[in-house]
């Protein structure tokens, strides 16, 4: 089992950028696709990013695809998310998930541990 816990979210301006880190607890982080989705108020969950476990294979949901940025560092059990260009639709609650399987993609059921969420409001 693995605990994940996010950071990084705040109040940011329409065009600025953010950093939101998610740190997973355990010794078998680089066995865990990596993913990030959101949830905006009155809205369902939906897929943002995820990562392969070795961190050569990325994907991106369309609306951030050229804005947002996933990384991870196996080293230090993290996985991050740069947001670049934000606008106010990306204001939601982030929120990090691990799958311990090679694939993992883009529905929120493939993925079995979930941080707290970390809030991201961009005003416009």
């Amino acid at each position: 089992q693995v605990q994940l816990v996010e950071s990084g979210g705040g109040l940011v301006q329409a065009g600025g950028s953010l950093r939101l880190s998610c740190t997973a607890s355990g010794r078998t982080f680089s066995s865990y696709t990596m993913g990030w989705f959101r949830q905006a108020p009155g809205k369902e969950r939906e897929f943002v990013v995820r990562i392969s476990r070795s961190g050569g294979s990325t994907a991106y949901a369309d609306s951030v695809k050229g804005r947002f940025t996933i990384s991870r560092d196996n080293a230090k059990n993290t996985v991050y998310l740069q947001m670049n260009s934000l606008k106010p639709e990306d204001t939601a609650v982030y929120y990090c998930a691990a799958a311990p399987r090679y694939y993992a993609g883009t529905s929120y059921y493939e993925y079995d541990y979930w941080g707290q969420g970390t809030q991201v409001t961009v005003s416009s």
